[in-house]
């Protein structure tokens, strides 16, 4: 008899935790069966997968903790998971529920922070992760990062984290098995050398600051465009700054995209210039499609990506020069020198196969079945 698994997220969009726990069910097979409650009530991940292969549970309406935590009791009463899959702190709440209600067996991820704990957390969420985290019996982090700070800010017994590196497979981006129809459609002439990024178009991903390199390199001489696949609500705003000079007419704005290989394809260079991640999964894709990266030095950026392009990766603060003209002067040496983004192209590849989805996938059924023996 399968195991029923709950996952509650305070959106189901499709992004980086979302993404990974799609890849999830479709990897993990029949042995569990999944329902997906979306507390914003936000569920476009589930389109990555067949129909029918997620149960999407309506959200309760929104309200204060105290209130939304009876609702979700509630929730629990009437479903009875073997597995509650709990997702950052925005579904804190249904932690606490699991945890007032005795049970079921829960998992906790931490993928990252909103924007306003960006360079630092906010005391009371730490109070509340700790007062909540018990009721997990794993706290799983995709990152270093995440794993000090569970240890230290939110006071986890070092056996209770457990490190789990997103995985992805890496034959999928293999250069043989990229569209590049992509370069033709968006007016790439042969000597462009276009640089992209690949997320939901959110405030913390600040692609404003990709556009202000892209404009310096493109001031200094270099053939750059810039394509961005994404959807978000800072778009509009993006599209304004991409309609200026010197950027007009050399940006694209690919909209989401279900399966973005065919932007990897177009791509010379990757970018991620974000104030806040932790194991960014479009950095991995990039990497296994054989992509040099500038990138900001948050999370585990600096550790992912390979020896030979750490140089590429930009501290956020720092006295002196700005971080776009930082990231600018790398994205100039790159777009003029092919030979030196052949080389990082190689080394990002082999960088990529420490990031194996196999190892995820088995990694993950195992706390699945452990956390869900406490409901047995």
């Amino acid at each position: 008899m399968s195991l029923a698994v709950l996952h509650v997220f305070p959106t189901f969009a499709a992004a980086g935790s979302q993404r990974r726990t799609v890849d999830l069910v479709a990897g993990l097979g029949d042995e569990f069966r999944h329902a997906v409650l979306a507390l914003d009530g936000v569920t476009g991940a589930a389109s990555l997968l067949p129909a029918g292969t997620l149960e999407i549970v309506p959200p309760p309406p929104k309200a204060g903790t105290p209130a939304t935590v009876r609702r979700l009791l509630r929730v629990l009463a009437e479903r009875r998971p073997d597995l509650v899959c709990t997702y950052n702190f925005g579904a804190v709440d249904a932690l606490l529920a699991a945890r007032l209600r005795g049970g079921p067996g829960a998992l906790h991820h931490e993928d990252g922070f909103h924007p306003d704990e960006a360079q630092g957390r906010k005391r009371r969420r730490a109070w509340l992760r700790r007062l909540a985290l018990p009721a997990a019996q794993h706290v799983v982090v995709v990152s270093r990062t995440l794993e000090r700070i569970a240890r230290t800010e939110w006071h986890q017994p070092a056996e209770r984290v457990v490190y789990v590196p997103n995985g992805i497979d890496p034959a999928r981006f293999e250069r043989a098995a990229l569209h590049s129809g992509m370069r033709a459609q968006i007016g790439c002439l042969p000597t462009d050398v276009v640089v992209g990024c690949v997320g939901h178009l959110r405030p913390e991903k600040n692609v404003a600051r990709l556009f202000a390199a892209a404009a310096a390199a493109i001031d200094a001489g270099a053939p750059v465009r810039v394509l961005v696949v994404g959807d978000g609500n800072e778009r509009a705003a993006l599209e304004h700054l991409a309609a200026q000079p010197p950027l007009a007419g050399r940006v694209h704005f690919a909209g989401h995209l279900a399966d973005p290989r065919s932007a990897y394809g177009a791509m010379d260079i990757f970018a991620l210039t974000s104030d806040t991640e932790q194991m960014p999964i479009a950095l991995l894709e990039a990497l296994a499609a054989g992509l040099p990266a500038i990138a900001t030095d948050v999370g585990d950026v600096r550790e992912m990506v390979p020896a030979e392009g750490k140089e590429f990766v930009e501290a956020l603060g720092g006295a002196g020069e700005p971080l776009a003209q930082r990231l600018a002067r790398g994205l100039l040496r790159l777009a003029r020198d092919p030979k030196l983004r052949a080389r990082l192209a190689a080394a990002a590849r082999i960088r990529a196969l420490d990031y194996d989805r196999t190892t995820m996938l088995a990694t993950y059924r195992r706390l699945y079945l452990e956390s869900a023996a406490r409901t047995r």
